[in-house]
């Protein structure tokens, strides 16, 4: 095999490795591709006057990230945080430009591979029904895993918001 031939296959690999979570007892997954790290919950601050869905911000290395409740975002029974909830920090492309924002999940799972072919596209379920933020869902055993698109989850307006927030740690670098 030659190493264009290897470089290949990781490349695909790694296009289909997503991580798996829980939140609010249903298993969705992310593309690893997004993810920067994986850590604790902990200490947020809580900003005023932002949607419910923004749990608030941490420092990361001296960063302000903001840190979406997904789970409130959904409108999905809330839980309690515990020694598994986490915060996955993710990478997203909004309005063409690079945001770091945290999601909170209820734990960690794994990463498995999907391969592009295992991706069911996501079924319409109406025209009042907003399901663009679902890249497709995964065929695994007996069910499905929802995998989310990240940069569609919120809307243009909730963009803003946290983009502002992601805006105002740069400058103060």
């Amino acid at each position: 095999m030659s190493l264009e031939q290897i470089i290949d296959e990781l490349a695909v690999t790694k296009q289909d490795q997503h991580l798996t979570f829980d939140l609010s007892e249903e298993e969705l997954a992310v593309p690893v591709l997004n993810i920067r790290e994986i850590i604790r919950y902990g200490k947020l601050t809580k900003m005023p006057m932002v949607p419910n869905f923004i749990e608030g911000v941490i420092n990361l290395r001296g960063n302000v990230v903001p840190v979406i409740n997904l789970a409130a975002k959904f409108g999905l029974k809330l839980t309690e945080a515990d020694k598994r909830t986490c915060i996955i920090i993710m990478e997203v492309e909004i309005a063409d430009e690079p945001v770091v924002m945290g999601i909170v999940v209820d734990k960690v799972l794994q990463v498995i591979e999907i391969p592009e072919g295992d991706i069911e596209p996501t079924p319409t379920l109406g025209a009042n029904i907003q399901t663009n933020f679902i890249k497709g869902m995964a065929r695994i055993d007996e069910g499905f895993i929802i995998i989310l698109d990240i940069s569609q989850v919120l809307s243009a307006e909730e963009i803003a918001i946290v983009s502002d927030m992601h805006k105002s740690s740069k400058t103060e670098e």
